[in-house]
């Protein structure tokens, strides 16, 4: 009852046949049509291309040094709020706990 059934591969009925093979063919390409003329490439739009300056390229840097820092201390003033917001609580939990035990002994 418990033993697990193991499924049995049926034995094929009726004729087995190989598998067909399949010869791969050559594609023979079609007479030669002509070819259009070809086409003259469209000009590229003109539009004017950034040039970064040193200066400019520091101000990047700066600018996003400044915003990582700025995210980071963001990040790090969360994670501290949530240790505080924890210890506080543990801490209400020890007072509580210590004045529900002194409650009952004075019963």
């Amino acid at each position: 009852m418990f033993r697990p059934k193991i499924p049995t591969m049926p034995t094929p009925t009726g004729q087995v046949s190989p598998p067909a093979v399949v010869e791969p063919t050559t594609i023979v390409p079609a007479a030669q049509v002509s070819q259009p003329a070809p086409v003259a490439p469209a000009p590229a739009p003109s539009r004017p291309t950034v040039q970064l300056a040193p200066c400019t390229a520091l101000a990047l840097v700066g600018g996003g040094t400044a915003v990582v820092l700025v995210v980071g201390a963001v990040l790090v003033s969360m994670l501290l709020a949530v240790a505080i917001t924890g210890a506080s609580v543990a801490v209400c939990a020890v007072v509580l706990r210590s004045l529900l035990a002194s409650e009952t002994k004075r019963r």
